[in-house]
């Protein structure tokens, strides 16, 4: 085993809180969604069992709705904003009243076949299907095959440039008093800045005063946005449940997955726009296209087998971001003038992006493409450990550090450059 290998396990052993692992001590003291999904692909490698107490711990939070809330708040913390009290959520577990990408499913296929328990596995892949179905009923109730986002949090990209048009829509007024944590385990020149907070914040309190109603939080939300990386990623998620429907002689519910997604894949394709040699988002307040040029705009790469004209023009387009940096793939344009290679989502580029982009480039006959992005997350990973994130330009890592998914990530990429 080399010694990134052994750091890798030590720092999700490290994190780990009872069965489930926070991101990194301090700045994300709880279970996050998406993140624990990567984390037990990671624990799928060498350690089968654990990575399934990692989504049986998340699917503790799940709501009678079917949502997997993006942060389940197993054990109290103080180091984090904003907590229990602020969402003041229904559930019997504490936890946040919004979602996030659900890798849960693509996660949970992986497991399965890693040499997974049958029982434990149609247990988990029942509270996959819950939340599958959650996602068109409650972020698509017009059936367009695109599913929506209520608040930026959601896509796991929270300050993206995608957001600006329409968050810029959302009041900076918070009848809760925001106290922000996060600034003083990290510098503020890599974080969102106060104003995006309050808008965080304002909707939060928007939907707790609709008592999470999702029938309401949709009328009400000045914040509505057809992601296409959440969508790309439902996708790829419902591709994985149909599998697993099949497998477990669910021909009912792989038929009602089937058709789910078919509509899902034919709505994407419509998002596809020659002039940006990349797909887009809808803001569906104003009808408009999401124009920003942000990662999420190559996603669709994961759950779609395009044409060879359009993989080749999003190969060119990312070989145009790339060019030039020390790590890929950023999370916006460079150049553009949202581009900030420092701040969150505005500009770095983060491990588990890079393995989402690999594993599209993959499925779309790109080996070379794959290559090369995979070696550059390597590397950046093994010159600056196993930061949150990192600066494309420097090579710097960023955010917070010991970080659980880049772990995860780089234990699946290292595999992978192995192979």
């Amino acid at each position: 085993m080399n010694q990134h290998i052994a750091e890798a396990r030590r720092i999700l052993a490290a994190n780990d809180r009872g069965g489930y692992t926070v991101p990194t001590d301090r700045l994300y003291p709880f279970q996050w969604n998406w993140d624990s999904a990567f984390v037990a692909m990671g624990f799928a490698l060498y350690d089968v069992e654990r990575a399934y107490r990692e989504l049986e711990r998340l699917a503790e939070g799940q709501w009678a709705d079917g949502m997997i809330p993006h942060i389940v708040f197993h054990q109290p913390s103080d180091t984090y904003f904003p907590g229990p009290a602020v969402w003041r959520t229904p559930n019997p577990v504490p936890t946040s009243g919004i979602t996030q990408p659900p890798v849960f499913a693509i996660a949970l296929r992986k497991l399965h076949e890693a040499g997974g328990d049958r029982a434990r596995s149609l247990a988990l892949y029942e509270a996959a299907l819950r939340w599958h179905r959650w996602w068109y009923r409650a972020r698509d109730p017009d059936g367009t095959g695109l599913v929506a986002l209520l608040h930026p949090w959601e896509s796991g990209s929270d300050n993206s440039p995608a957001w600006d048009v329409a968050l810029a829509r959302v009041p900076t007024t918070t009848a809760t008093p925001v106290a922000r944590k996060d600034t003083g385990h990290v510098s503020a020149d890599m974080r969102p800045r106060d104003a995006d907070y309050h808008r965080f914040i304002h909707l939060v309190d928007t939907y707790a005063d609709c008592g999470w109603n999702p029938i309401r939080q949709w009328q009400k939300a000045p914040f509505k946005v057809a992601d296409i990386q959440t969508t790309a990623i439902l996708l790829k998620a419902g591709e994985d449940l149909e599998v697993l429907a099949r497998r477990f002689d669910r021909p009912a519910e792989a038929d009602e997955i089937a058709a789910l997604n078919d509509r899902t894949r034919r709505a994407i394709l419509a998002q596809w726009r020659p002039q940006l040699s990349r797909f887009v988002s809808r803001d569906l307040v104003s009808g408009a296209d999401v124009e920003a040029a942000t990662q999420a705009g190559f996603m669709p790469l994961l759950s779609l087998d395009l044409d060879r004209a359009i993989v080749e023009a999003i190969v060119a387009e990312m070989k145009v971001w790339s060019d030039g940096l020390k790590v890929a793939f950023p999370t916006t344009k460079p150049g553009t003038s949202a581009w900030e290679p420092k701040r969150y989502w505005r500009g770095p580029a983060w491990a588990i992006i890079d393995w989402l982009l690999i594993d599209g480039l993959m499925r779309n006959r790109q080996p070379a493409a794959a290559a090369a992005l995979r070696r550059s997350a390597i590397a950046a990973i093994e010159a600056e450990g196993f930061a949150e994130y990192f600066d494309p330009v420097t090579g710097e890592g960023c955010g917070g550090l010991g970080f659980s998914w880049t772990a995860a990530a780089y234990m699946v990429l290292a595999e992978a450059e192995s192979a």
